[in-house]
C-alpha cells in the first residue's frame, strides 16, 4: 500500500469512515492492528513469562534478595539504553525490521540466559538478560509506532486497546508461569519454550505491518545517518515533548506501583491473606484492562483531554481512597478507581508523541525514555518510603505526580495542522480536539 498522507495528515480521532473506494486500505489497516495488537499481547506474554520464574531463578542461582535486585538492575539498565536510541533505528529501517529485529533479540536472549541459570552461571545470565531487555525496550518502541501509524490510517484512538493487549498477554503469561511452577517445570523448559513460540509469531505477524511512510522519510540534505541523529537529539529539546514525557512518568508510576506493592499493601495495610492480595491486583488489572478497551470510544466521542484529565481524577481518587480507607472493601473500591484511572495516560501518552509523522519516531523514543524512568527508579524509592510510613501511605506520593499530570493533560492536544511541522504551544485549545472529534462506529 502506497502511503499518501501527509506528515500534517489530521489527528487520530477526527477521521470520518472511510468512503467505499478506500475500503481494500481499511481492511489493510484492521489486518494491520489486530497484528500489532497480538505482537503487544506476546510482548507481554514473554515478559511475565520470565518475571513469573523469578522466585525458582533465584534458588536456582543461589542469590539474595539484594543480589536478585542487581541482577534484575542490569537487565532494565539494557531498556534504558535501547529507548532513546531506537528512534533512529526506526528512522533507519522502519518499525517492521526494527520489530524483527528486536523480538529476535529478546527472545534469543532470553533463551540464553535462563540457560545460563541452568548452569549456575550468574554473571552470564545477568549479561544475557541485558541483551534481553534492551531487545525488550526496542520492540516496545517499534511495535508502539506501527500502532500510531494503524491509528492514523484507521483514523480511530486505538492505541489502549493495544496496551489491553499487553495487560491480557501479562496475566497469561503469570497464569502459565504459575501453572508451569506447580507442575514442576523446570525454568529452562518454560522459558524457552515461550521464546521460541513467541519469536515465530512476531516474525508472522509482522509481515502484516502498514508502511512507515513520512516516519522514515528523509526532511534534510544531510547523509540519512546525520539526518536521524539530528531528529533523535532535537526531539529532547522539544518542550511539548518533555511535557508529554513527564505525563508519561506519572501514568508510568501510577499503574507501576501497584504492580509492584499493592499485593503487598493489601496483606500488611489490612492484615489479610496473599490470596485477597493477590484478589486485588486482579482486580486492579481487571479495571485497568477493560479501561483500555473503552477507553477506544471515550476518546473518540470526547477527544484526548477531557479523557486524560477523567483518568487522573479516578486515579487520584482512587489513590486516596485505597491510602486512607479504614476498612477493606472501601479499600477495594479505591482499587477499581485506581485501575481505571491508571489505563490510558501511557497510551494517550504515545499517540500525542507521534502527532506528527515525521518525527515520531524521535518523539516516542524520548517519551518512552523518560516513562520507563519510572518503572526503573520508582520500586526502589517507594520501597524506602514504605519502610519509614507503612505500604498504603507511601502509596499516597503518587498522587503528586498524577496532580502534575491532571494539570499537563492539555500538552496532549492533537497538534493543529499549520503547527505540527514546528513546536506548538503547549496549551492547544482542546475544544477544537472535541469539536473534531465525532463518534465513530468501531470494526
Amino acid at each position: 500500500m502506497s502511503d499518501t498522507r501527509t506528515p500534517n495528515a489530521p489527528a487520530v480521532g477526527s477521521a470520518q469512515t472511510a468512503p467505499p473506494e478506500d475500503r481494500p486500505t481499511v481492511r489493510r489497516a484492521s489486518a494491520a492492528s489486530w497484528a500489532v495488537f497480538t505482537i503487544f499481547a506476546i510482548n507481554g506474554f514473554v515478559f511475565a513469562s520470565w518475571a513469573s520464574r523469578l522466585p525458582a531463578t533465584r534458588d536456582a542461582l543461589g542469590l539474595t534478595p539484594a543480589q536478585m535486585g542487581l541482577v534484575l538492575l542490569v537487565g532494565s539498565a539494557g531498556s534504558l539504553i535501547a529507548l532513546p536510541l531506537t528512534g533512529s533505528v526506526v528512522h533507519r529501517f522502519g518499525t517492521a525490521r526494527t520489530t524483527r529485529a528486536a523480538a529476535l533479540l529478546t527472545t534469543l536472549a532470553l533463551a540464553g540466559a535462563v540457560a545460563a541459570v541452568t548452569a549456575g552461571s550468574t554473571p552470564l545470565a545477568a549479561g544475557l538478560l541485558f541483551f534481553s531487555f534492551m531487545g525488550i525496550g526496542a520492540w516496545d518502541v517499534s511495535m508502539n509506532l506501527q500502532g500510531t501509524v494503524v491509528e492514523r490510517d484507521l483514523g480511530r484512538a486505538i492505541m489502549p486497546r493495544f496496551h489491553a493487549g499487553f495487560s491480557l498477554g501479562a496475566v497469561a503469561g503469570a497464569g502459565l508461569g504459575a501453572l508451569a511452577a506447580g507442575v514442576g517445570v523446570p525454568v529452562g523448559w518454560h522459558v524457552t519454550a515461550v521464546a521460541v513460540a513467541s519469536a515465530v509469531a512476531v516474525l508472522i505477524l509482522v509481515g502484516f505491518y502498514l508502511p512507515d511512510g513520512a516516519m522514515t522519510a528523509p526532511t534534510s540534505t544531510d547523509r540519512p545517518a546525520t539526518a536521524h541523529r539530528r531528529r533523535a537529539l532535537a526531539a529532547w529539546t522539544e518542550p511539548r515533548t518533555l511535557l508529554i514525557g513527564v505525563m508519561v512518568l506519572a501514568a508510568a508510576l501510577t499503574e507501576g506501583s501497584a504492580n509492584d506493592w499493592l499485593a503487598l499493601s493489601v496483606v500488611d495495610g489490612f492484615d489479610s491473606s496473599e490470596a485477597l492480595g493477590a484478589l486485588a491486583f486482579g482486580v486492579f488489572v481487571a479495571a485497568m484492562t477493560a479501561m483500555r478497551f473503552a477507553g477506544t470510544r471515550l476518546l473518540d466521542r470526547h477527544g484526548r483531554v477531557p479523557i486524560l484529565r477523567l483518568c487522573a481524577g479516578l486515579a487520584l481518587a482512587g489513590l486516596l481512597l485505597f491510602g486512607l480507607a479504614p476498612t477493606l472493601p472501601l479499600a477495594m473500591a479505591g482499587v477499581i478507581l485506581w485501575g481505571l484511572g491508571a489505563a490510558l495516560g501511557f497510551p494517550v501518552g504515545m499517540s500525542a508523541a507521534a502527532d506528527d509523522a515525521a518525527h515520531s519516531a524521535a518523539r516516542v523514543s524520548v517519551v518512552s525514555s523518560i516513562g520507563y524512568i519510572a518503572f526503573l527508579a520508582g520500586p526502589p524509592l517507594l520501597g524506602l518510603l514504605a519502610d519509614h510510613v507503612g505500604y498504603r501511605t507511601a502509596l499516597l506520593a503518587i498522587t503528586v505526580p498524577l496532580i502534575a499530570s491532571l494539570l499537563l493533560s492539555p500538552v496532549a492536544a492533537p497538534l493543529k495542522p499549520q503547527a505540527s511541522a514546528a513546536e506548538p504551544a503547549p496549551g492547544d485549545d482542546e475544544r477544537s480536539e472535541a469539536a473534531t472529534a465525532p463518534a465513530a462506529e468501531h470494526a
